[in-house]
């Protein structure tokens, strides 16, 4: 029988394929071993993305006591890097070098500025909260330095990692590399949570070291053993002498070239639709549904569970030849759904609608990220991918964050302006800031399937004629 098996030789063995579904993103030319090494890097921006928003974020505020407002502008500081990211794929894709590589210098010096910044936080972190010689506002300068290196190097060692992966997949197992490379960052953004809040669970400054010390170990190791062997060398690519058109001239015909310019728009409507609630939904459930501490924690599992899940189902569809247009559309219709269940939840005081609709928020973001990431690496070529990928990493990066801001600013405003009675008695309620938020979130991922429509109308009359009712012919 096992000489019979399908799932042999290429492809991985039966047992392979049974357990892990990401089996038959590998090729001959990529097997499975080396496409879970190369996902490591992942893994490190998804433990870097933990420290900084998380586990820094309270140990800042609570246990060194700095002010939340400075805080908050630490942790926002690696945002800045994010609109770059464009430029570091364009870079990357037209890398001069006598060593033939593209990618590798890049991932080279991303992980170089994460371990940098993380070697120093420690001691930026001592300059700042313990008395010394050092003028005042030395601590807080050098704190910002090393959140700008992380930030940098995340940002970095990211875009130049999943143009390598675009260079070393095929067309045909692209979408579940993809698929693959965005649950190694879940995974580690979990692995890193749990290990966080274990070391950290008897807290000192001491072990504050230890940990973020030995996540600059950890980065630099995960990221050397991705890279380790990955991307051959090139010498007539990298040619230092051959011409190289400008990244204006670059960006011009990319943006022009009539899907691009539509695909980034929906990306960042997309994302902003999905990111608004990210620091609202367990205040929601503990203010709004008087749910528990314990049950507040609970509902971050229940997000990235519908994310896990929406990746493992893009792999299979997208593996089959589906469109990740309409894959990413699908993903913007069930977000619009799960936020009607969590506004909803409110009025009918429904905690288990409101943890359906906070699962589908995660199933749909999970299905929208890998359909316009599998989109955008389609757009490009081989001369482009990184370029392609930075683009919809900057305004995916720059959207989150500017989201969150204005969720949170927003739920404030109109929570107030509800308290003060400029609304009317009947909007005198607590949820009525979280309300208007999810509201403008529903007609966000309206506008973003209005940007992404006509995308699908033309992959649908590409691939096919059917006459099956979709999202194209929603207006676009």
């Amino acid at each position: 029988m096992l000489e019979d098996d399908p799932y042999k030789g290429e492809k991985g063995n039966w047992l392979t394929k049974l357990l892990i579904p990401f089996a038959d993103a590998a090729t001959k030319d990529l097997p499975f071993g080396r496409l879970m090494r190369l996902s490591l890097f992942q893994g490190s921006v998804g433990m870097a993305v933990v420290l900084l928003n998380g586990t820094l974020n309270r140990v800042m505020v609570l246990e060194l006591g700095q002010a939340v407002w400075l805080v908050s502008l630490m942790v926002s500081l690696p945002l800045l890097f994010a609109p770059l990211r464009a430029l570091i794929g364009f870079q990357s894709d037209q890398h001069k070098s006598v060593l033939g590589w593209r990618r590798v210098p890049y991932i080279w010096v991303g992980t170089m500025l994460q371990y940098g910044g993380l070697a120093v936080m420690p001691f930026a972190l001592i300059v700042l909260t313990e008395p010394t010689n050092a003028p005042a506002w030395a601590g807080t300068v050098a704190t910002m330095a090393a959140f700008l290196a992380i930030g940098a190097g995340l940002h970095t060692t990211q875009t130049a990692g999943l143009a390598l992966a675009t260079d070393l997949a095929s067309t045909a197992s692209r979408p579940k590399v993809v698929s693959l490379m965005y649950v190694t960052l879940l995974l580690g953004m979990i692995i890193s949570s749990l290990t966080f809040s274990f070391l950290l669970s008897d807290f000192s400054y001491y072990r504050l070291i230890q940990v973020i010390q030995g996540a600059a170990v950890v980065t630099f190791v995960l990221n050397m053993v991705a890279l380790w062997k990955q991307e051959s060398r090139n010498k007539i690519t990298t040619d230092p002498s051959r011409p190289r058109p400008s990244f204006r001239e670059t960006w011009e015909v990319f943006i022009n070239s009539g899907r691009s310019a539509r695909l980034l728009v929906a990306v960042g409507l997309g994302t902003a639709g999905f990111a608004m609630q990210d620091i609202l939904l367990e205040p929601y459930g503990g203010e709004i549904l008087g749910l528990s501490v314990s049950a507040t924690t609970g509902l971050t599992a229940l997000l990235a569970s519908g994310m896990l899940i929406a990746f493992g189902l893009s792999s299979r569809v997208l593996g089959k030849g589906g469109d990740p247009i309409r894959l990413a559309a699908y993903g913007a219709v069930l977000g619009v759904f799960a936020f009607a269940a969590v506004l909803l939840a409110a009025p009918m005081e429904s905690p288990l609608l409101f943890r359906i609709g906070t699962f589908f928020i995660g199933f749909g973001s999970g299905l929208f990220s890998i359909g316009t990431l599998t989109a955008a690496m389609d757009l490009s070529d081989g001369d482009q991918a990184g370029l392609a990928i930075g683009a919809w990493g900057a305004v995916q990066a720059t959207m989150t964050g500017l989201a969150i801001a204005f969720g949170g600013g927003l739920r404030d405003f109109f929570s107030h302006f509800a308290a003060s009675g400029y609304l009317g008695t009947a909007a005198m309620h607590p949820s009525t800031g979280y309300g208007v938020v999810y509201l403008l979130e529903i007609v966000i991922l309206f506008a973003a399937l209005i940007s992404i429509g006509p995308l699908v109308r033309g992959s649908r009359e590409i691939k096919s004629k059917s006459t099956e009712f979709r999202l194209a012919e929603f207006p676009g």
